[in-house]
């Protein structure tokens, strides 16, 4: 009854925004963004609730630290919604606009989804990035956290419903599921026809659960085991720039870097640079019989550390013959979300993202360039490895549907 309600809800919410203006969702966007600048403290202070509870139950340190939220955070998810007023509307964008030889007129349009379920863990960030994605392009959410943000989530719901409360537009189409009853996530996954799609965002168990036991559609974002492949072309600057930067930027977040692959040409040059930096960067690496004869601080690398998403500062690497072997051993150990390549070939770099087939590929940059507000979206609903209708960041386009409208003057077909 508690997802029937808040799905009824958000659906005549939708109707609302559907026919809102640009002018009217751009003004609810900047009055949620200041609003939680404005009430920064009292988000600081929900949230450090949820980190202690977390703590005290042994959480990992990578959870903890998607969990945590400080002023430069909550700063950023404001101007992340800012961002997103700044683009363009996708609602009503002609897709395909063409006059048929019988004189109809045929526009294929987007148009909104409806009412968006958002499934996540930790990362109380997702809970604005999704309401200004969702608000933007037209759809009502159904935001289902984890009970571990579950203060911090109820604060930043409260701020966004009440701006939204201040602007023309319904506080229904921002709506927190109770995060205390795990019956709302079953009661969310089978609400098939009162919400109209379901994305997943968290760990391996969190995604398989919702797609093997959804009724309603699912986008599915997927974790990320990223690989960095330094190829025999490689400059050798870039490439530890680009590898430390991958793994240790930020380590805890699914385009970290999880397993570095080195082309056998440069490893006598290549391998005491990198695993120095990324030691004295504090990474654990697991690696194979050639960055073991490096350093006496490599540990070696188990037939599962190829399949690890460590989320920490660990990284698996190891020395492969040919840029063949590097791919194979992508496609067989990765999670198709970003690989990266460092080289100055361009035939390489070429034959690299041909032969792959992940959602995100990098020439000469960073894995931690995969991401919504890098690409320009000002924020992502997450990232889909999936190959059906989004894939890669997921921004204002992506959320949205189509409609074919067809124009005529009375004809009829014979």
């Amino acid at each position: 009854m508690v997802i029937a309600d808040l799905a009824g809800r958000a659906r005549t919410a939708a109707r609302a925004l559907a026919v809102a203006t640009r002018a009217e969702k751009d003004a609810a966007l900047l009055a949620m963004a200041d609003a939680l600048e404005a009430r920064t403290a009292e988000i600081l202070a929900a949230n450090v609730l949820d980190v202690a509870a977390a703590a005290s139950a042994d959480s990992t340190g990578q959870y903890l630290d998607r969990l945590t939220l400080t002023s430069a955070r909550v700063t950023s998810m404001a101007n992340g919604l800012r961002q997103v007023a700044s683009l363009a509307d996708p609602i009503g964008e002609v897709i395909r606009d063409n006059t048929m030889a019988n004189g109809l007129k045929i526009r294929q349009v987007r148009v909104p989804f409806g009412v968006v379920g958002m499934i996540y863990e930790a990362r109380p960030n997702v809970t604005v990035d999704a309401a200004g994605i969702t608000l933007k392009s037209g759809s009502a959410v159904l935001l289902r956290g984890s009970s571990s943000a579950s203060k911090s989530n109820a604060i930043l719901v409260e701020v966004m419903r009440a701006a939204l409360a201040t602007t023309s537009l319904p506080a229904d189409v921002v709506q927190l599921v109770p995060s205390e009853d795990h019956a709302t996530v079953k009661d969310l996954l089978t609400a098939r026809g009162l919400v109209d799609l379901v994305i997943p965002r968290g760990g391996a168990s969190l995604i398989r659960r919702v797609v093997e036991e959804s009724t309603v559609p699912v986008i599915e974002t997927g974790v990320g085991n990223c690989h960095v492949y330094v190829d025999e072309f490689a400059d050798l600057e870039k490439a530890v720039a680009i590898v430390v930067n991958s793994k240790v930027h930020r380590p805890s977040v699914c385009n970290a870097a999880e397993t570095l692959l080195v082309h056998e040409k440069i490893a006598s040059a290549f391998l005491p640079r990198i695993t120095s930096e990324l030691i004295a960067s504090g990474v654990t690496i697991h690696g194979d019989a050639a960055f073991l004869a490096c350093d006496s601080h490599v540990v070696a690398a188990e037939a599962d550390d190829w399949d690890i998403e460590y989320g920490a500062l660990e990284i698996a690497a190891r020395v492969v013959s040919s840029l063949d072997e590097a791919v194979e051993h992508i496609r067989t150990h990765g999670t198709q979300h970003t690989e990266a390549i460092v080289t100055e070939s361009a035939v390489t770099a070429q034959r690299f993202v041909a032969t792959l087939d992940s959602a995100a590929i990098m020439i000469n940059a960073s894995t931690r360039f995969t991401d919504g507000e890098e690409f320009g979206f000002g924020a992502e609903i997450g990232i889909s490895t999936q190959k059906l209708h989004a894939r890669g960041p997921m921004g204002l386009t992506e959320m949205t549907s189509t409609t074919w409208i067809v124009s005529g003057e009375g004809q009829i077909r014979g």
